[in-house]
């Protein structure tokens, strides 16, 4: 778990490392029409072309989340948003760039190791099992490890974190999951995750 147990948190490294030796499992992202604009592709001549996640980004007013689009592509994954209803997500850099993630672990993966100096701005995340976008920001996030477990069989890209809007869900949902045990150490915010987090969830999609 993350947090103040040393055991758990060794339990969650070595899950990471072994993650990253691992094959990922198909992703993709959410659903709907319209959209952002695409961003012209020499607008990152000057970037980093080493980073695998400058890519795919999107104009984003950064005011409310856009509609997916077919064009739009996950800077993770590189799978398509729009066909992932149950776990679409987006977020909006201050430089008016945006984009799109088929599933959370994908968002928290990006987060850890952003490609530009831009900061993060807004962002929207689907609830788990709501199919309804809530503010990423303030969105409580159940942090689970264990993508053997029965409650992860309909996960995209094998494992993600749970969005919630209100901490007294993502706080009910620990007793849900029966796989691993979770205290409220593992209910985190955006502005919580790290490297540690992104390594349970997509480790063999890291920079280097």
């Amino acid at each position: 778990m993350i947090g103040n147990t040393s055991g758990a948190v060794d339990r969650r490294r070595l899950l990471g490392l072994l993650a990253a030796g691992t094959t990922a499992g198909v992703a993709g992202c959410l659903g709907g029409d319209g959209g952002g604009e695409d961003r012209d592709d020499s607008a990152g001549d000057d970037e980093d072309d080493d980073h695998v996640y400058d890519r795919n980004a999107f104009s984003h007013p950064g005011e409310e989340p856009v509609e997916f689009t077919e064009s739009q592509r996950c800077p993770v994954c590189t799978m398509t948003p729009l066909q992932y209803p149950d776990w679409r997500c987006q977020l909006a850099h201050e430089n008016g760039d945006g984009v799109a993630f088929d599933t959370p672990g994908c968002l928290f993966a990006y987060y850890a190791f952003l490609p530009i100096d831009s900061p993060v701005v807004a962002g929207w995340v689907t609830e788990y099992e709501q199919r309804e976008l809530v503010d990423a920001t303030e969105a409580y996030y159940v942090v689970v490890t264990d993508d053997t477990a029965e409650e992860a069989d309909d996960d995209v890209m094998k494992l993600n974190p749970r969005p919630f809007a209100d901490r007294e869900d993502a706080v009910a949902y620990l007793a849900e999951w029966e796989a691993e045990p979770l205290t409220e150490d593992d209910v985190i915010r955006l502005e919580d995750v790290d490297r540690e987090h992104a390594e349970i969830y997509r480790g063999n999609r890291l920079p280097n």
